[in-house]
Protein backbone atom coordinates (compact mmCIF):
# COMPACT_ATOMS: atom_id res chain seq x y z
CA UNK A 1 0.00 0.00 0.00
CA UNK A 2 2.11 2.58 0.91
CA UNK A 3 4.66 1.63 -2.44
CA UNK A 4 1.88 2.78 -4.31
CA UNK A 5 1.85 5.83 -2.24
CA UNK A 6 5.30 6.24 -2.21
CA UNK A 7 5.36 5.77 -6.01
CA UNK A 8 2.66 8.21 -7.15
CA UNK A 9 2.35 10.71 -4.73
CA UNK A 10 4.74 13.76 -4.08
CA UNK A 11 5.34 16.43 -2.31
CA UNK A 12 7.37 19.23 -3.63
CA UNK A 13 7.37 22.69 -2.00
CA UNK A 14 8.06 23.89 -5.94
CA UNK A 15 4.48 22.15 -7.17
CA UNK A 16 0.81 23.53 -6.10
CA UNK A 17 2.17 25.19 -3.32
CA UNK A 18 3.74 22.13 -1.45
CA UNK A 19 0.17 19.98 -1.31
CA UNK A 20 0.55 16.27 -2.14
CA UNK A 21 0.15 15.78 -6.43
CA UNK A 22 0.41 12.89 -8.55
CA UNK A 23 3.34 12.22 -9.89
CA UNK A 24 4.52 14.30 -12.76
CA UNK A 25 1.41 16.06 -12.86
CA UNK A 26 0.42 19.05 -11.26
CA UNK A 27 -3.01 17.30 -9.80
CA UNK A 28 -3.02 17.57 -6.22
CA UNK A 29 -4.73 14.87 -4.32
CA UNK A 30 -7.61 17.21 -3.00
CA UNK A 31 -8.01 17.85 -6.56
CA UNK A 32 -9.27 14.09 -7.48
CA UNK A 33 -11.22 13.42 -3.96
CA UNK A 34 -12.91 17.01 -5.08
CA UNK A 35 -13.72 15.56 -8.55
CA UNK A 36 -14.65 11.95 -6.81
CA UNK A 37 -17.20 13.51 -4.12
CA UNK A 38 -18.40 15.82 -6.96
CA UNK A 39 -19.69 12.64 -8.91
CA UNK A 40 -17.46 12.20 -11.13
CA UNK A 41 -16.42 8.33 -12.08
CA UNK A 42 -13.47 6.95 -12.17
CA UNK A 43 -13.87 6.88 -15.97
CA UNK A 44 -14.68 10.49 -16.49
CA UNK A 45 -11.66 11.60 -14.54
CA UNK A 46 -9.27 9.29 -16.87
CA UNK A 47 -10.96 10.66 -19.54
CA UNK A 48 -10.87 14.18 -18.55
CA UNK A 49 -7.36 13.68 -17.58
CA UNK A 50 -5.65 11.04 -19.94
CA UNK A 51 -2.04 11.87 -18.63
CA UNK A 52 -4.08 9.56 -15.41
CA UNK A 53 -4.43 5.90 -14.76
CA UNK A 54 -6.54 3.91 -12.56
CA UNK A 55 -3.56 3.29 -10.64
CA UNK A 56 -3.14 7.03 -9.75
CA UNK A 57 -6.74 7.43 -8.15
CA UNK A 58 -6.31 4.29 -6.10
CA UNK A 59 -3.10 5.83 -4.84
CA UNK A 60 -4.92 9.15 -4.36
CA UNK A 61 -7.46 6.86 -1.85
CA UNK A 62 -4.49 5.18 -0.30
CA UNK A 63 -3.29 8.61 0.48
CA UNK A 64 -6.32 9.43 1.99
CA UNK A 65 -6.96 7.00 4.25
CA UNK A 66 -3.53 6.48 5.71
CA UNK A 67 -3.75 10.03 6.46
CA UNK A 68 -7.29 9.97 8.19
CA UNK A 69 -5.92 6.82 9.90
CA UNK A 70 -3.35 8.87 11.18
CA UNK A 71 -5.64 11.53 12.36
CA UNK A 72 -8.07 8.96 13.81
CA UNK A 73 -5.76 7.77 16.18
CA UNK A 74 -3.83 11.08 17.22
CA UNK A 75 -4.80 12.86 20.16
CA UNK A 76 -7.73 14.75 20.39
CA UNK A 77 -6.05 18.15 19.96
CA UNK A 78 -4.43 17.08 16.94
CA UNK A 79 -7.24 16.19 15.53
CA UNK A 80 -8.55 19.87 16.22
CA UNK A 81 -5.87 21.43 14.59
Amino acid sequence: MTDAINEWITIDPEVRGGKPCIRGTRITVYDVLEYLAGGMSEQEILADFPSLASEHLRAVLMFAAQRERRLAVGTPHEIAA
